[in-house]
């Protein structure tokens, strides 16, 4: 059902949608960015149309409402343990395309990867999304490449004309909240980035030898914030909390985690891999577009490219996976 209602409409059916819903959305923070005279965006609940950031790119991605940066699994005593109460209301997520198709990855390692994980699945069952368009690319984004830049898995899609909200309305449970006229629209995608990559073919274990590597020992710090700012990266630690009154009561929660931070792949006995920091933006790289394609056909990352506007060093990932692809038609060692 494609339908066309006002803005004040829209906003009157979000009011509804809060009573079983909790909404989330782009939402800009000012003065809050990596400088102080900057802003954040980012996402956060939110109950008018006005308050959503359309024009601009979110600097952090709609992940940490499905996977939240600190999670208490569990609660435990000298005796027992209890997990966290769930929240019970269903949500909605505006988001855009690269960042839907984001999903379809972090379903793939938490539900289909052999067992199922069941604090990501009880928040996964609740959760719909509502498709943003793009009526053009931002900065550093590469989604076109990446086959990311057009996407139909949504229960709204949304495109903003002037005064008027057009929905498309594909769950039938939705359709009791927007009533609107019928209009005939297409929810718009971008056709082309200005950032263009191209994704290397015959890749061998050779590969790992490879100097364009060594460029990264220096000029990455392994600060983790690619990582972070990742729609698609999924690794967590572990964390025993105990509390200061009984030493023997606390909590254990999964905290975020990042392959390109010191200490991630510590082993007993002191033992550690991928100790340059080129060997580590050489395992993140190839996670991106070459083992997990080879396991599971397609590739990880999305071209979202909030890596590229994260890195305080401008370590530019899309140029990572061109020097790849040269490196694999022989044009660099």
């Amino acid at each position: 059902m494609k339908i066309s209602l006002s803005k004040s409409k829209f906003n009157e059916s979000l009011e509804n949608l809060k009573k079983e819903y909790k909404i989330y959305a782009p939402v800009s923070m000012p003065f809050k960015g990596r400088c102080s005279d900057t802003d954040s965006i980012r996402y956060k609940g939110v109950s008018s149309l006005e308050e959503i950031e359309f024009n601009k790119k979110s600097h952090f991605s709609h992940k940490e409402v499905l996977l939240p940066m600190t999670q208490v699994l569990f609660h435990f005593t000298e005796d027992a343990y209890t997990e966290p109460s769930m929240e019970k209301k269903k949500v909605l997520v505006f988001l855009r395309s690269c960042d839907l198709h984001s999903i379809k990855r972090i379903d793939q390692i938490y539900i289909k990867n052999g067992e199922i994980d069941p604090y990501y699945k009880q928040v996964r069952d609740r959760v719909k999304f509502v498709l943003m368009g793009c009526e053009k690319s931002f900065r550093n984004c590469f989604c076109v490449s990446m086959g990311t830049n057009k996407s139909e898995n949504y229960s709204l899609g949304l495109k903003l004309d002037k005064d008027q909200v057009m929905l498309d309305v594909k769950d039938d449970e939705l359709e009791n909240y927007f009533q609107g006229e019928k209009v005939e629209f297409e929810v718009p995608y971008v056709t082309e980035n200005d950032t263009k990559v191209n994704i290397p073919k015959g890749l061998t274990g050779d590969v790992k030898d490879a100097d364009l590597w060594r460029e990264y020992d220096k000029r990455c710090i392994a600060c983790g914030k690619c990582n972070f700012v990742c729609p698609t990266c999924t690794c967590f630690s572990m964390q025993d909390i105990f509390y200061k009154d009984n030493e023997n009561n606390g909590e254990r929660r999964r905290v975020w985690a990042s392959c390109q931070v010191d200490g991630y792949t510590d082993m007993a006995g002191g033992h550690s891999f991928r100790q340059k920091n080129g060997d580590k933006m050489r395992f993140k790289t190839l996670h991106k577009v070459y083992d997990y394609n080879k396991r599971f056909g397609y590739h990880m990352c999305v071209g979202c490219g909030r890596c590229d506007d994260a890195c305080p060093q401008y370590i530019s990932f899309s140029a990572c996976i061109n020097k790849l692809d040269d490196y694999t038609r022989g044009e660099t060692k």
